[in-house]
């Protein structure tokens, strides 16, 4: 099988060097070709364009920044789209909203392309130990076809539904993650400001039910004030964004996620975007 990887960021990268492991040929192309250095040492091979990878390849992932990012190496010049074989498949595990995943999958639906939303959950580390959830929308009969290369990426894959069900699930999950760090960052700055011990408020605060059994995982960010970007800050208040957008688009009030997407824009401001999201913790104490 022909495998093509677009797109090796944090996750993609790391998502791509696992495919590595199988015997299927990889094919890769990135807007900035020395991320791929590490990959074509191990054996991918490199390709100058989205629609030159396209040409030949039985299978697609694609893993971007955000809708405008997929959108323009999908359709745009040099886009990949027009140039898969029929009966193809795209799998986009890309961030984005499932109004616009239901776009993509229609232009690939009429271009003869099988589609898949594919977003996963997960970051820098699971990704690299090939631990990722697969958050999966589309054909069940595509997904299970798809199921080794999954295996080779993450622990699992979960069939949530019809196209844009994966994305929709995933904004979910990004959105309560966004939020609770916020509100754990406003809890613990109050206490300091209170007099109580920083390692003291978080230790009893993340011994309580009412915590986030998640932010365990991001303590030592906390206690080190070590932000090198595992998930970096404007991606996170991106995918809040894209919660809120999907709110209007139906009609929905969600004003403490429009609230903490601000306090985010904020933070990215005052340049944080690119540390991990969990620098909300410094903008909040600062």
């Amino acid at each position: 099988m022909k495998i093509g990887f677009i797109g090796l960021g944090i996750m993609g990268s790391a998502m791509a060097s696992n495919l590595l492991k199988s015997d299927h040929q990889l094919y890769v192309y990135n807007r900035t070709k020395d991320k791929a250095d590490t990959l074509i040492e191990k054996g991918a091979i490199w390709k100058d364009s989205p629609a030159e990878l396209a040409k030949d390849i039985d299978v697609l992932f694609t893993m971007l920044e955000d809708p405008n990012a997929v959108e323009n190496l999908a359709i745009g010049t040099d886009g990949f789209v027009n140039e898969m074989k029929e009966g193809s498949i795209w799998i986009d595990s890309s961030t984005v909203n499932p109004s616009f995943t239901k776009k993509m999958a229609g232009i690939a639906l009429k271009n003869n392309i099988r589609f898949l939303d594919a977003p996963v959950s997960g970051s820098k580390v699971p990704a690299e130990k090939g631990e990722l959830l697969f958050l999966v929308g589309g054909e069940a009969t595509d997904m299970e076809e798809l199921n080794p290369l999954f295996d080779l990426m993450g622990q699992k894959a979960v069939h949530m539904g019809d196209h844009g069900k994966g994305s929709a699930m995933k904004i979910m999950i990004n959105q309560l993650l966004g939020q609770s760090m916020l509100a754990f960052s406003e809890s613990v700055s109050l206490g300091m400001a209170l007099g109580l011990d920083k390692k003291m408020a978080m230790d009893v605060l993340l011994n309580t039910p009412v915590t986030a059994p998640i932010l365990n995982v991001f303590r030592y960010r906390l206690d080190e004030e070590n932000y090198e970007p595992n998930f970096p800050l404007k991606h996170l208040q991106k995918d809040l964004h894209l919660f809120t957008e999907t709110a209007f688009e139906l009609n929905q009030a969600v004003p403490l996620t429009n609230a903490a997407k601000e306090v985010y824009a904020q933070a990215k401001q005052k340049g944080q975007g690119d540390l991990d999201f969990s620098s909300i913790f410094k903008f909040i104490n600062e």
